[in-house]
C-alpha cells in the first residue's frame, strides 16, 4: 500500500465490507478503539495482547525496555515484563500524592508503543502487515494519540494502518492537545466511503417487526448475545431484543456479564467494560461508586487525566453527598487535580466553585483555594495568569491550615500550602523568598515528623529548593540537592534530567550524559532529554551521536526548531548540504524568523555561491538581532568573498566582540592575511594554536612570519 487508509462509514458492517474489498497486507491485528470495551489505551492495548508475546519471544529486550507503555496500555503482562520501577508516590508506604504525571507523559507512552510495533515488524521480516482499528470515534484520548502516533511514524509500506469510524465528525478531546487526530487523518490517510448494503437502520423499524415469531427465549438470548457485546453490535436484532426484554432481566444480564468478565481478571477490563455493566447491573449505589472510583485513582495516577475526569463524573451520580461527603469531595476533588493536569483549567475552575458552594467543610475550602490558586500560578495559559490572585487564594489556604488541630497535620498542610508561596514568589522574580519559605518548610516538617514520613513531599520541597538554587546559579547547592533527591527517589526519571542540565552548567559533560542516558531508561521516549543528551555529545565531539539524538528528537516531535536548527548545523559540517538545506526549509515552516535558521540558510546559499540571497538572509537577521555572533562572521565570510577586505574584518571583529570562537579568529587571521595585515594575522593563528593542534593555523602562521621576515620556517 501507498497510504494509510480512512474509510467511514454508518454501520460497523459497512465498514468491514468496505475492507474486505481491499487487497491489504497479511493482518497484524484487528481491534477496536471503543473506550467503553477497556478505557483508555483499547486499541493500544488489544494491539499488545495480540502481538506482544510473539515480540517477546522474537526480541527478548522490548519488555524491559518498554516495561511502562507495557504496563499502562495493557496491565494484564504483569507477569511477562518486569514491573515498572517503582517511584516514590507509587510505594505503598506513600503518604498524601503530591506529584503527577505530566500531561505529555501519555504521548511518551504512544512513541514508546509505536517503538514496539516498529521493532516487532522488523523482527518478523516477511514483509507489510495491515493494522485494522475501527470505533475511532469512540476511542479515548489516549488512543487518539496512539492511532495518530502510528501513523506518523510508521510507513504504509511496513504497516499499514487502516482506521474506521462513522460518517460524523471526529471530535478531539477538550483542552490543549499533543496531536491532532482528525488532521492526521487528513494528511496521512486516503479516505474511502463505505456505502450502506440496504439494511434498514435501527430506528427505522418497530422492535416488534424486528422480532416477530421469536418466543420470549429467544428474545432474552439474543438480548444477552447483544450484552455480551458489551452493548456494541450492531445486529438490529440484538438491539431490538435488548430493549424489548424486562427491565429486571436486562439488569440480570448485565450483572451477569459483569462478573463473567471479572472472572477473566484482566486489569483492563476495570476501567471499560466492568464499570460499564456495573453501572446497570442493579448493584447498590455505594458499589458501583467503589468501582468507578477505583477506575477513576487508577487513572489519575497514572496520567490517564481525561479517563480520570470521565470515571470522577459517572461515581459523583452514584453517590450521595451528605451520606458520603468524604467520598463526593475525593472523587471530586481528583476530578480538579485532572482536569488542571489535563490542562483543562477553565472547567478545573467551576468545580472548585461548586465544591465552596455545597460545602462547608474547612479541608475542601483549604483543597479548593490551593487548587485554585494553582490555576493562576500554573496551570493557566500566559494571558490568564495571575499572580496576585493565586497569591489570594494561598494565603486562605495557609490561614485554614494553620487552624488544624493535629500537629502533624497542620504541619503538613501548611508546609504544602507555603509551597504554593515559594511558586509564586518565584514566577514573581524573588527566589530568595522563595527559598526561605522553603527552609523554613523543611525545618518544620524535620521538627514534627518521623524521618519516614511524608517523603514525597518533602523531596518535592528538596527538588524545588534545588530548582531555585539553579535560577539563582547556585549550581552546586542545587546539584547536592537533586543528587539527595536521587538516593530517595531514584527511578524518577526527570531528576536525572534535571541534575542533567545543573552538571551541562557546570562544565561536567560526561556526568551530564550518563543522567540524561538514565533518564531515557527509565522514562517512555523523551524528547527534551534526547536533545539535550544530542548536545552533549557534540560538545564532546561524538558528532554521530549526536546526530543520531537529534534525529530522534525529529522523529518523536518534528515541530521541534532547536533539533532541526541542530541537525541542520550539523549536515552541514558533514557536506550532507541538500540535507541540511531540507531542515532549514522545515524549521522556517515552524519559526520563520529563527536567528539561527536564518544563518544557515545564508552560509548554505553561500556553500551553492547565491552570494546575493545569502547577503539578504544574513541582512535579515541582523536586523532582527544585531547581537547574534554567527550572523556576523557569515556577513564577514560573504564580503570576504565579494573582496571587501575591511569590511569583512570588521564583521569577524564584532563577531569575536559578541562570541570569541576559535573558527572566527580563524577565518579573521585569513581575511588580515589578504590584506597584508600580517601582525594581527599572526596574532590570531597564535590564539587559534594556543588552545588547539590546528596543523593548517600553524602552517598559516608559518606562512605569514615568513613574509613578515623573508626567513622561511622563522
Amino acid at each position: 500500500m501507498d497510504s494509510h487508509l480512512w474509510i467511514t462509514a454508518v454501520s460497523r458492517r459497512d465498514r468491514d465490507r468496505a475492507t474486505s474489498d481491499l487487497r491489504l497486507p497479511p493482518v497484524l491485528a484487528e481491534v477496536s478503539a471503543h473506550r467503553r470495551l477497556r478505557g483508555p489505551y483499547t486499541a493500544a492495548g488489544a494491539v499488545l495482547r495480540s502481538v506482544l508475546p510473539d515480540a517477546l519471544a522474537r526480541r527478548s529486550e522490548l519488555g524491559p525496555r518498554h516495561h511502562v507503555e507495557i504496563l499502562t496500555a495493557a496491565p494484564e503482562f504483569a507477569r511477562s515484563v518486569p514491573p515498572m520501577r517503582t517511584t516514590l508516590e507509587h510505594r505503598e508506604t506513600s503518604d498524601a500524592r503530591t506529584r503527577y504525571q505530566a500531561r505529555l507523559h501519555t504521548m511518551r507512552i504512544s512513541h514508546g508503543l509505536a517503538d514496539i510495533l516498529r521493532d516487532y515488524l522488523v523482527a518478523l521480516d516477511d514483509g507489510p502487515r495491515t493494522l485494522l482499528i475501527d470505533d475511532v470515534a469512540d476511542a479515548d484520548p489516549t488512543d487518539q494519540e496512539f492511532i495518530a502516533v502510528i501513523l506518523r511514524r510508521l510507513a504504509p509500506a511496513q504497516l499499514t494502518v487502516v482506521v474506521s469510524t462513522g460518517t460524523g465528525p471526529l471530535t478531539e478531546p477538550p483542552g490543549p492537545i499533543s496531536v491532532s487526530l482528525p488532521m492526521t487523518l487528513a494528511e496521512r490517510t486516503r479516505r474511502l466511503t463505505g456505502y450502506a448494503d440496504g439494511v434498514v437502520p435501527a430506528g427505522h423499524v418497530h422492535d416488534e417487526a424486528v422480532l416477530a415469531g421469536l418466543d420470549a427465549s429467544a428474545v432474552v438470548a439474543l438480548a444477552r448475545e447483544y450484552v455480551s457485546t458489551d452493548c456494541l453490535s450492531g445486529d438490529l436484532r440484538q438491539q431490538a431484543a435488548y430493549r424489548s426484554v424486562a427491565d429486571v432481566d436486562r439488569v440480570e444480564l448485565h450483572d451477569e456479564r459483569r462478573r463473567q468478565l471479572l472472572g477473566i481478571g484482566e486489569p483492563s477490563l476495570l476501567l471499560g467494560a466492568v464499570p460499564f455493566h456495573a453501572e446497570r447491573a442493579g448493584l447498590p449505589p455505594a458499589e458501583v461508586a467503589r468501582v468507578l472510583r477505583n477506575a477513576q485513582l487508577h487513572c489519575k495516577n497514572r496520567g490517564l487525566y481525561h479517563a480520570a475526569v470521565e470515571f470522577g463524573e459517572r461515581a459523583r451520580t452514584s453517590i450521595d453527598r451528605a451520606t458520603d461527603p468524604d467520598l463526593w469531595w475525593e472523587i471530586t476533588g481528583d476530578v480538579t487535580t485532572s482536569l488542571s493536569a489535563a490542562g483543562r483549567a477553565e472547567e478545573a475552575e467551576q468545580w472548585y466553585d461548586e465544591a465552596r458552594a455545597i460545602s462547608i467543610d474547612p479541608a475542601v475550602h483549604m483543597h479548593a483555594a490551593y487548587g485554585t490558586a494553582m490555576l493562576f500560578a500554573r496551570h493557566y495559559g500566559d494571558g490568564q495568569r495571575d499572580s496576585v490572585r493565586a497569591r489570594r487564594w494561598l494565603n486562605q489556604a495557609v490561614a485554614i491550615a494553620s487552624l488544624l488541630p493535629d500537629p502533624k497535620e497542620r504541619a503538613f498542610q501548611s508546609v504544602f500550602q507555603r509551597n504554593g508561596i515559594a511558586l509564586v514568589e518565584t514566577r514573581e522574580g524573588r527566589p530568595e523568598e522563595a527559598l526561605r519559605l522553603l527552609n523554613e518548610g523543611m525545618a518544620w516538617l524535620d521538627r514534627e515528623l518521623a524521618p519516614d514520613e511524608q517523603m514525597l513531599h518533602r523531596t518535592g520541597l528538596r527538588y524545588n529548593r534545588a530548582q531555585v538554587y539553579g535560577m539563582m546559579g547556585r549550581l552546586t547547592e542545587a546539584l547536592a540537592d537533586f543528587t539527595s533527591v536521587i538516593d530517595v527517589d531514584p527511578n524518577f526519571a526527570d531528576h536525572y534530567f534535571n541534575r542533567g542540565n545543573i552538571l551541562r552548567r557546570l562544565g561536567r559533560n560526561e556526568e551530564a550524559l550518563a543522567d540524561y542516558e538514565q533518564a531515557l531508561l527509565l522514562s517512555p521516549p523523551f524528547p527534551e532529554a534526547y536533545y539535550n543528551r544530542g548536545d552533549v555529545r557534540l560538545e564532546l565531539g561524538d558528532v554521530v551521536g549526536a546526530l543520531a539524538d537529534f534525529d530522534r528528537v525529529l522523529e518523536l516531535d518534528p515541530e521541534h526548531v532547536d533539533a532541526r536548527s541542530n541537525r541542520a548545523a550539523i549536515r552541514c559540517e558533514l557536506g550532507d548540504v541538500d540535507g541540511a538545506w531540507d531542515d532549514v526549509e522545515a524549521g522556517l515552516v515552524l519559526a520563520d524568523a529563527n536567528p539561527y535558521l536564518r544563518c544557515l540558510q545564508a552560509r548554505i546559499l553561500t556553500e551553492r555561491g547565491d552570494v546575493t540571497a545569502a547577503f539578504q538572509a544574513v541582512r535579515r537577521v541582523l536586523d532582527a538581532d544585531p547581537t547574534l555572533a554567527e550572523a556576523w562572521a557569515i556577513r564577514g565570510g560573504l564580503r570576504y568573498q565579494a573582496g571587501d577586505l575591511a569590511g569583512a574584518i570588521a564583521d569577524f571583529d564584532r563577531a569575536i566582540e559578541l562570541g570569541d570562537r576559535l573558527e572566527f579568529r580563524y577565518n579573521r587571521a585569513m581575511v588580515c592575511q589578504s590584506a597584508g595585515r600580517l601582525d594581527a594575522a599572526a596574532a590570531d593563528y597564535r590564539a587559534v594554536l594556543a588552545v588547539s593542534d590546528d596543523d593548517e593555523a600553524a602552517e598559516e602562521l608559518d606562512r605569514c612570519l615568513s613574509m613578515m621576515t623573508g626567513q622561511v620556517g622563522v
